[in-house]
């Protein structure tokens, strides 16, 4: 997945990247709350974001500095979404940027920025300033931990690592941190995740790598079904590993993508099992279907049922409700073609309930990562999403999240 020996590396794994992460008492708690990440050499950036008509005002921001094609630094904060702010929230995501850029020297639009915390506050932009100038002038190699630190919500940790590998005889490094606990659901969910890395890519290559990415990671996972304002995945490659520039879809931009893909899988599976409250991590593996966009629609139908969720999390293995949202997920299905297992142990077939080991079966719902094979019966295609139970500490974190 990737290499937890250098996970406190994180986004200064790659060469040339420095971080910092401070507390600028935004954050009730009074824990870190304001990042900063710095290239000195100018580096190509993609972005992905949320699809939340309703986004928030860095989203705006940021993917006017992607659509530039460079920047040299990612500003973010937690505690405050900066969301449904109005004109006010985009003067401050700007304020943010010429903060930024001001103190790094170099320009606004070089910088993406980056909230998240409760929708519908206004940036207390005195403390954005002063946190920001701190980050700025803690910059350093070994900054990530405290970089990833800040930007969390409710999450239990930072999700945070590295990897390396050879292009073209070089060695190239990519980092990340990231969060997400709640409020996940597909199409780039509440959460936010910056990569780094010091392979030279050409930006238009490293946008679709990205994208395609993506679409088979972090937005096949969902914790509750509710799409954030805020929230983005954003890569930085400041080339200077010293590759030959990925130019073309030849070999090495395959390679890259392969290792982007394996590193944001290891991500979103981490960001699904640390759901708000969670004490189940679940892999809801559809196959047997005509086509990918039926299997995807059964498995999140699965992993977004509340009454599946909490039946795992009462460690139930009430296969009757996941054969329901396998019913209601809208994809025509034969009963008596469809098969259900938990954790390999068939609970559901030809249309009833299948004999099995009870005691197995009170195995496999004790376990913390539960595997739920759906086979349709009809086809060759699958698709794989990955969630999370609802736990009574879900309601409570969410009844007082505002106050």
């Amino acid at each position: 997945m990737f290499n937890e020996a250098e996970a406190k590396a994180g986004v200064t794994f790659p060469q040339g990247f420095k971080a910092a992460g401070v507390k600028a008492g935004i954050k009730k708690s009074g824990n870190l709350d304001v990042a900063v990440i710095y290239t000195e050499k100018e580096a190509a950036v993609a972005g992905t974001f949320t699809q939340n008509a309703v986004a928030a005002a860095p989203v705006f921001a940021s993917k006017r500095v992607v659509a530039t094609g460079t920047a040299h630094a990612i500003a973010a904060n937690a505690g405050c979404a900066n969301a449904c702010t109005g004109e006010q929230g985009d003067k401050d995501a700007a304020a943010m940027q010429e903060i930024t850029a001001k103190a790094l020297g170099c320009q606004p639009d070089d910088v993406i920025v980056a909230s998240t915390g409760v929708i519908g506050v206004t940036l207390p932009m005195d403390k954005m300033k002063a946190g920001l100038e701190d980050a700025v002038s803690k910059l350093s190699a070994d900054g990530s931990v405290d970089a990833g630190n800040a930007i969390i919500t409710t999450d239990t940790y930072s999700k945070a690592g590295s990897t390396e590998f050879e292009l073209g005889g070089k060695k190239v490094r990519l980092g990340f941190i990231a969060k997400g606990s709640g409020m996940i659901q597909p199409n780039m969910a509440t959460m936010l995740c910056f990569i780094t890395t010091d392979a030279a890519i050409a930006q238009p290559l490293l946008q679709k790598a990205l994208s395609e990415v993506v679409g088979v990671t972090f937005n096949m996972i969902s914790v509750d079904g509710d799409m954030s304002t805020n929230d983005m995945v954003v890569v930085l490659a400041n080339g200077a590993a010293g590759n030959a520039e990925i130019t073309g879809e030849d070999a090495d931009y395959e390679k890259f993508k392969a290792v982007l893909l394996e590193l944001c899988t290891g991500i979103a599976q981490r960001i699904a099992a640390d759901g708000e409250g969670a004490t189940k991590f679940l892999t809801v593996h559809v196959t047997g279907t005509k086509t990918y966009d039926d299997a995807k629609t059964i498995a999140f139908s699965v992993a977004k049922s509340p009454l599946v969720k909490t039946a795992f999390f009462g460690e139930d293995p009430n296969w009757g409700r996941v054969i329901c949202a396998v019913g209601y997920a809208g994809v025509p299905m034969d009963p008596q073609t469809t098969v259900v297992k938990f954790g390999g142990i068939p609970v559901y077939a030809r249309g009833v309930g299948a004999d099995c080991d009870e005691e197995a079966l009170r195995k496999v719902m004790e376990a913390h990562d539960i595997v739920i094979d759906i086979d349709m019966g009809a086809g060759e295609e699958e698709a794989t999403v990955w969630t999370c139970d609802f736990s009574y500490e879900y309601v409570k974190i969410n009844g007082e999240y505002h106050t």
